[in-house]
């Protein structure tokens, strides 16, 4: 794999070098080794994924609280998305910082999330599937989010939002001091 690091802090870009042949190629998409030589944590314990049915839906901007804070793993199966990252840690070179990229079932390329990073995404397509592989298990006590149009973030989302659940649009703002270690 190819890592590249992001403008946030301890986030990378991973992305995938096929061996081809005359079947199609083979690539591997985690390697705990090369992980840990990056020094991103390959402790995979829990996988999920998300569907979405429409262009346009906005989910996020999602993160668990300590002591329950996760990296990501994250990769479009099917479809695309334009993915966000906002960094919370306090004390960090790039607190309330956000980078976006797009990730594609055609791209094949992967974010890593570290903790205290928050994350959501917005369908570039119909019928999209994100894959989500954590190192902690899902906490419902610790579900938290940020505003996906906070003003004090200023995230350009590429399309009018379709589709957004009630819960992520009354996250709060930055104003009301959301960081995390």
């Amino acid at each position: 794999m190819r890592y590249t690091e992001t403008p946030i802090a301890g986030a990378w870009l991973l992305d995938i070098e096929p061996q081809h042949d005359v079947r199609g190629f083979f690539a591997r998409t985690v390697c705990r080794d090369e992980f840990a030589r990056h020094g991103l944590n390959g402790e995979i314990v829990q996988q999920s994924i998300s569907w979405n049915a429409l262009k346009g839906t906005l989910r996020g901007i999602h993160y668990q609280a300590p002591p329950h804070g996760e990296e990501k793993l994250v990769r479009v199966t099917r479809g695309a998305v334009f993915d966000v990252i906002v960094d919370i840690r306090t004390g960090s070179p790039t607190l309330r910082r956000w980078f976006g990229v797009e990730l594609s079932a055609d791209n094949r390329r992967q974010i890593y999330i570290p903790r205290g990073v928050a994350h959501g995404f917005q369908t570039l397509a119909n019928e999209t599937e994100v894959l989500y592989e954590m190192t902690t298990a899902f906490h419902p006590e610790a579900a938290c989010g940020l505003r996906w149009n906070d003003p004090a973030l200023g995230i350009r989302w590429p399309l009018p939002v379709a589709q957004l659940s009630d819960k992520d649009a009354a996250w709060p703002l930055l104003s009301d001091e959301v960081t995390h270690d």
